[in-house]
């Protein structure tokens, strides 16, 4: 049990590092956004999400209602949902209903994808310890990043507080480049965000997220349907 806790942080270590970059950009846009360093760092205590937290900082900044939030987090993080039932087949015998529910709160996308590839069932104490590991990755680095943003000069903050973007880029380029379908969702949530921003300004920045995401994604499935597994197998 316990060299499953120590596995789990040795493999949870790469994705602590890419953390504390990525987390010290949202620890000055947090600071930028008004928050404290304490409180932007337990912002990141209580969620794991660098886009959920970036959009509820910003409603937050905007004055935004709570269902709002409620409905931008679900959006942004339902896919949260998917993973775990995913990676429920892949779960321990010991991996009982408490245990189900406390993993729960650390999965991510680097999480899910290091733990479906391993090659056996995997234990509540391997993921225990790749989520205590990059949670202090992420925690650490909000820290770090909200610090540094209260005592930098605004012209260096800025310019260091488009690293969390940067990583949204990232994840997006590459299967853009390979999918017409995602480059066209993506260039239509650009899109509709810019028609947001400049021209239906009375839409408050939480709703036009839901609204962006949303319809965006809609269309995408209309113009460019995913063939069921049947068809694939008769094509």
């Amino acid at each position: 049990m316990k060299s499953d806790f120590i596995r789990g942080m040795q493999h949870g270590i790469p994705i602590a590092l890419g953390y504390l970059s990525v987390s010290f950009g949202f620890g000055i846009l947090a600071v930028e956004s008004g928050l404290s360093v304490f409180q932007s760092s337990a912002v990141s205590a209580l969620n794991l999400t660098s886009a959920g937290q970036a959009a509820g900082v910003g409603i937050i900044a905007a004055g935004g209602t709570l269902l709002e939030m409620i409905l931008v987090q679900l959006v942004i993080n339902i896919r949260y949902s998917l993973m775990a039932l995913s990676l429920s087949q892949k779960l321990d015998r010991r991996f009982t209903a408490p245990h189900r529910l406390l993993a729960s709160f650390g999965i991510t996308d680097e999480i899910f994808a290091v733990c479906s590839a391993q090659p056996g069932a995997i234990t509540p104490m391997y993921m225990y310890g790749m989520i205590l590991i990059a949670m202090a990755g992420w925690i650490g680095g909000t820290f770090l990043g909200a610090s540094a943003g209260e005592v930098l000069p605004e012209a260096v903050s800025s310019a260091m507080g488009i690293v969390l973007y940067g990583m949204f880029i990232a994840i997006i380029v590459p299967p853009s480049r390979k999918k017409k379908s995602i480059l066209f969702v993506t260039i239509a949530a650009a899109v509709l965000s810019i028609i947001f921003r400049y021209v239906l300004t009375m839409v408050s920045d939480g709703f036009a997220v839901i609204i962006c995401a949303v319809a965006a994604a809609a269309v995408g499935a209309l113009l460019f349907p995913v063939p069921d597994e049947d068809e694939e197998e008769q094509q």
